[in-house]
């Protein structure tokens, strides 16, 4: 299933949610609604107000705080793209130009800074302080996983340990977060507020895997980076670790001597991603992405049947079978 189709139960919700969203962003500064607009002109999966609002509907029915909760974690999202972009350097952001590109380093920075402040005045407007306590622990995460992931590609002693701490710190952690706030909006059940985030943490997991194995199979325009982009920038993820820790010593050390050098060039590049498709990494990389999959879905089993956990297994499924 395509993501539009696995969003039906809450189709009429997304759609207002993005007119809700947009009223959130609203500035009295003329050169900040500019670039807002500029930003919203192409909008990515929205997978995270989706996750919120699937959550939602399947613990108890969406509401005006849902609302809320979904506007929340898509400028915590927004603001750590537009600073991940200055951080990488990137030039380029859902197929347009990214703002550090566009306009600077300083007005990015200061954009994604008004879009994390949006965020936290929108919970704190509306007395949401559970909310924010979720965000919050995120954020932290998030923080601590990308500095993790820069000190481990200095250090390239990446084991599968680390990688996992990595991936659900930057990546899980906001998708839990989205499934928290979910069952938050809707429930006070904390046994299914816990279970929603574990499902979010579980799923998130699976979806950064895929992504990983993705900079090993071809260009995409809407992941936003070409192949071998990773190993460019000596990000080393779950293909190469396994790879790495199950050939000879003197191949790994190859491997790591090419990934050491300052500038890597792009037939470097192609050689490693050949070797890695040859022994296993990436075969490996879906297996352990579909099991984590599986799991996730295994924990929707506690709720009864209905169109919004059709649409979340189904969710599950896409994140491992999708193509971008």
């Amino acid at each position: 299933m395509a993501l539009k189709e696995i969003s039906i139960p809450i189709k009429e919700h997304l759609e207002e949610f993005n007119k809700f969203f947009k009223k959130q962003m609203k500035s009295d500064v003329p050169l900040l609604n500019l670039i807002i607009n500029y930003m919203t002109q192409k909008k990515g999966k929205q997978v995270r107000p989706l996750l919120v609002f699937l959550t939602a509907e399947l613990c108890g029915g969406v509401n005006e705080r849902t609302y809320k909760g979904a506007a929340l974690v898509e400028l915590l999202h927004n603001a750590t793209l537009v600073h991940d972009d200055v951080v990488d350097g990137a030039k380029v952001r859902r197929g347009i130009t990214s703002i550090n590109a566009n306009w600077n380093n300083k007005i990015a920075v200061l954009i994604g800074d008004f879009l994390l402040a949006k965020g936290l005045l929108t919970a704190i407007e509306s007395n949401e302080f559970e909310f924010l306590k979720a965000t919050s622990h995120a954020v932290r995460r998030m923080s601590e996983g990308e500095l993790l992931q820069i000190q481990k590609s200095r250090e390239f002693d990446l084991t599968e340990e680390i990688y996992f701490t990595i991936i659900s710190n930057k990546t899980a952690s906001l998708m839990a977060t989205c499934c928290e706030i979910g069952a938050i909006s809707t429930t006070d059940d904390k046994k299914i507020r816990l279970l929603m985030r574990q499902f979010g943490e579980t799923i998130g997991i699976a979806f950064q895997i895929k992504d990983d194995i993705f900079d090993y199979l071809s260009k995409n325009s809407i992941i936003g980076k070409p192949v071998g982009n990773d190993l460019k920038e000596k990000k080393i993820t779950l293909p190469l670790i396994y790879t790495l820790n199950n050939i000879t010593k003197i191949e790994a050390k190859n491997i790591i001597s090419l990934l050491k050098k300052d500038k890597i060039t792009r037939n470097e590049i192609n050689s490693i991603i050949s070797f890695v498709k040859k022994n296993g990494g990436i075969e490996y990389s879906e297996q352990v992405a579909k099991k984590y999959s599986d799991t996730a879905i295994d924990l929707l089993n506690y709720f009864p049947d209905s169109k919004a956990k059709s649409s979340l297994i189904e969710f599950c499924r896409f994140v491992i079978d999708r193509k971008k």
